[in-house]
């Protein structure tokens, strides 16, 4: 018998609005930003609606803190443990995003000739688009091949903020 699986929340305010940071036992499920943390909680709650979602307790403080640090310039990589539902492309896409170098951007055709698939272009945007670990997995650093920024999950606006954010705090960044 499958028993559902446990998700701890934290939801805590940050230059970007209010982040979300869900995980279970295995590792991060879920980040998010937005204005709303109730809307960041419902939407959690909407993709998860078989888990046992804990809104007491905290995700690891050390995990809270690497994404705090990222969103205030101090840290540049977020390398977390990940328990995500994947295909196999996407994963591969998701492993190449978290390549792409603090304040670099390549674009989709770029990530769909490394992965040797050229004309996978649009199922690299789609695998983007799908990120529910969007900051761990960098997809905000994936812009079109005309260098608009394209569509992203928080909004385009959001997208750019974390762009000129990571290319103002490229030099202060711990490695």
């Amino acid at each position: 018998m499958n028993h559902p699986r446990t998700i701890t929340v934290t939801i805590a305010p940050c230059r970007f609005g209010y982040f979300l940071i869900a995980a279970t036992e295995r590792g991060v499920c879920a980040v998010a930003l937005g204005d709303d943390p109730d809307m960041l909680q419902d939407d959690l709650e909407r993709r998860f609606r078989t888990a046992i979602i804990r809104h007491t307790g905290h995700v690891s403080d050390n995990w809270t803190a690497m994404i705090h640090g990222y969103l205030n310039g101090v840290q540049k990589s977020l390398d977390l443990p990940l328990d995500v539902t994947a295909t196999p492309f996407q994963r591969l896409v998701w492993e190449a995003l978290r390549t792409i170098p603090y304040g670099a951007t390549q674009t989709y055709r770029e990530v769909a000739q490394r992965l040797g698939h050229p004309y996978a272009v649009r199922a690299v945007a789609r695998a983007c688009a799908s990120n529910p670990v969007a900051l761990i997995v960098p997809c905000h650093r994936v812009v079109r091949a005309d260098g608009n920024l394209g569509g992203y999950q928080w909004g385009i606006e959001r997208k750019r903020a974390l762009l000129e954010h990571e290319a103002a705090h490229i030099q202060l960044c711990a490695s």
